[in-house]
């Protein structure tokens, strides 16, 4: 898998953090779908144990905003 993915990944993380300091957690919860949407595909399709590490960590953060989300 590309770096271009990863930085996809980021880009898009930080933009769910964004919305939820900025209190928007309807749009910050839509992002987080369609991420976690695109990492679900990622996985299917991921063949390096490294890969799968790296999109794991990714998981578990869209877990901890999802939390984060639903808590206010």
């Amino acid at each position: 898998m590309n770096s271009k993915v990863y930085e996809e990944l980021k880009k898009d993380v930080q933009e769910i953090i964004d919305l939820i300091a900025g209190k928007q957690n309807k749009e910050a919860n839509n992002k987080l779908v369609e991420v976690s949407e695109n990492l679900d595909e990622l996985l299917d399709h991921a063949e390096e144990d490294e890969e799968l590490v790296e999109l794991g960590r990714y998981m578990v953060l869209l877990n901890q905003l999802h939390q984060k989300i639903n808590a206010e």
